[in-house]
């Protein structure tokens, strides 16, 4: 088999030359450090509402499946929990936990997603994107302000008022520029209005722009990463991120009896890299920020190998219809 003509190649090779045109433009400081908050900004808050606004108006809640979701969250949150009791419940093992479990699956996902396997497997990522970091970080955040609740008291101070913290968690995670046009986007659909071309033009160059715009973006912040004095421990976490979790994803679907498509889009979206989400609970509580970074990058420049690895061996066992 001429592996260059295969599917699975054809959809990763330009998602990782972009993330290697941004690592360039990032080395020569074409972009320099300045920008790159300006270009998150343009991401987040323009492209992507954008998108997933435009992908999600036509979708009809009858047309969601949410069993894979929910063998998705099944062994991403066991991994969560056995990874922090395998570490011991501080705020260091929590970062840690959380880096092993959440995915990019916007950044790198939505594109490589839509590529591979068309508008049907991206429906199906969102789906799983609009509770994704809902659940995840706000388990994190609850878990991170118990653990460090825990901590204080060990110390002798008076730790945070928990349901505050965790009531203001739930109200970040869905007042976000990715779970609300999502939902919004979704609730449009059921009406079983058309998007007029004046607004719906607009919007699919919007989308449009945000693969390019942010496979490059991952790729500058990836030639700012640091990652000296941390491999040891980055590696473990990255194998986790990248391999372990798509594993237990595969058997969790499985158990489930899901098959097609939707199986073989969460085991690629359990195999995506560490999102960036993480490195703000690091930022935030104070611990392991290098190493959080380090593992972000290692995990990232791996993926070029084990989602190609991942993908392909979901091609093999759970044969799909791949659009180019």
């Amino acid at each position: 088999m001429n592996f260059s003509s295969h599917p699975v190649f054809i959809s990763l090779t330009p998602v990782f030359l972009l993330i290697g045109v941004g690592f360039l433009a990032g080395r020569l400081q074409w972009i320099r450090g300045d920008a790159i908050k300006d270009l998150s900004n343009l991401v987040f808050l323009v492209l992507i509402p954008a998108l997933l606004f435009r992908t999600m108006s036509a979708v009809r809640f009858e047309q969601l499946d949410l069993t894979p979701v929910a063998a998705y969250f099944l062994a991403a949150v066991g991994l969560l929990v056995l990874s922090i009791a395998w570490r011991g419940f501080n705020c260091r093992s929590v970062v840690m936990a959380l880096a092993g479990v959440f995915s990019n699956m916007v950044m790198i996902g939505i594109t490589l997603v839509e590529l591979a396997y068309g508008k049907r497997g991206l429906v199906t990522l969102l789906t799983l994107v609009s509770v994704h970091a809902l659940i995840l970080l706000t388990l994190g955040s609850v878990m991170l302000e118990l653990a460090a609740a825990r901590e204080t008291r060990r110390a002798g101070g008076e730790p945070p008022h928990l349901m505050a913290t965790a009531m203001s968690a739930i109200k970040g995670a869905l007042i976000h520029p990715i779970p609300l046009p999502i939902l919004t986007g979704l609730l449009f659909a059921q009406t079983g209005w058309s998007l007029p071309s004046v607004i719906d033009k607009p919007l699919q160059l919007l989308g449009s722009a945000f693969g390019p715009l942010a496979l490059v973006l991952v790729g500058v912040s990836l030639a700012r990463t640091p990652m000296h004095g941390h491999w040891g421990p980055a590696l473990w976490i990255a194998a986790s991120k990248n391999l372990l979790l798509p594993l237990l994803v595969g058997l969790s679907a499985w158990g489930f009896g899901i098959t097609g498509l939707p199986l073989t889009v969460m085991v690629v979206a359990a195999a995506l890299p560490i999102g960036a989400n993480v490195f703000l609970f690091a930022q935030r509580y104070q611990v392991v920020q290098e190493l959080t970074t380090a593992s972000m990058g290692i995990s990232t420049g791996l993926a070029l190998f084990t989602l190609s690895v991942v993908m392909l061996i979901m091609s093999w066992l759970n044969p799909v219809v791949i659009t180019g």
